[in-house]
């Protein structure tokens, strides 16, 4: 069935409360911080956490406050921002590998390769034929490091129009969050369908073989938990021992 996110909520389901919500999410921070901690003793299952979505869907947010209990030696977070000079001497993915885990590591890339279709999609300034072939290229990708015993965890964090200019709105005026302001997020508010509709394409073409969770990421609290409780199930799901 082919994905179309103006069709899927950006709010947490209905009947859920926050505050139920809330104190299930310290009891899954606690169990992630074992099971990370298991992950990393065994050293047999390397973990990979893509985060994507929109300017201020919460990607940040998602990072302090999912894996804000977790121990820095058993876990790298990595940002992808505009490729520099160096970066774009070389080939679109090369400023990747080195940020590949090993395995017993939990890796989160904020903005991922996923970057390299998204912003030359929206400016125009590469071919849809190389556009076509960097999607092949990330299904291949992302084939062979399953194939190769890593795990892949893609999250596509889901808000709404208003939700994103109310977030972006705050940055501006909010003296604690003016730093994270960038006049190009006008660019994004101005684009935003254009957004929409080249994630759509992604989360279509994107899925085989590691498949999207879309989050709706409106609600920051539903949010967190969604992807903590994704990651927790996940971990607990490679069956993992201590080493004698």
């Amino acid at each position: 069935m082919k994905i179309k996110l103006h069709d899927i909520s950006t709010k947490a389901p209905e009947g859920l409360k926050e505050n139920d919500i809330k104190k299930n999410h310290d009891k899954l921070q606690k169990k992630l911080f074992d099971l990370n901690n298991l992950q990393f003793a065994e050293g047999k299952h390397a973990l990979l956490i893509i985060l994507q979505g929109l300017d201020a869907a919460g990607k940040d947010g998602t990072v302090k406050h999912v894996f804000s209990h977790i121990n820095p030696a058993d876990c790298i977070v990595t940002s992808f921002k505009a490729p520099t000079i160096e970066e774009l001497k070389h080939d679109w993915m090369w400023r990747i590998y080195p940020h590949l885990p090993a395995k017993g590591i939990l890796q989160i890339h904020n903005r991922s390769y996923y970057e390299d279709i998204i912003v030359p999609s929206i400016q125009k300034t590469v071919p849809k034929k190389i556009i076509n072939h960097r999607m092949d290229f990330i299904n291949a990708t992302e084939n062979h490091l399953s194939l190769c015993g890593t795990t892949i965890l893609k999250f596509y964090l889901h808000i709404s129009r208003d939700e994103e200019k109310k977030r972006l709105a705050k940055r501006r005026s909010d003296p604690n969050r003016h730093w994270k302001y960038d006049p190009l997020d006008k660019n994004t508010e101005s684009h935003f369908k254009e957004y929409i509709k080249i994630y759509d394409e992604i989360l279509n073409k994107c899925s085989d073989p590691v498949p999207w969770n879309i989050v709706p990421a409106d609600d920051k609290w539903y949010r967190n938990y969604y992807i903590l409780d994704t990651i927790v199930k996940t971990l607990e799901g490679f069956d993992m021992k201590y080493p004698r």
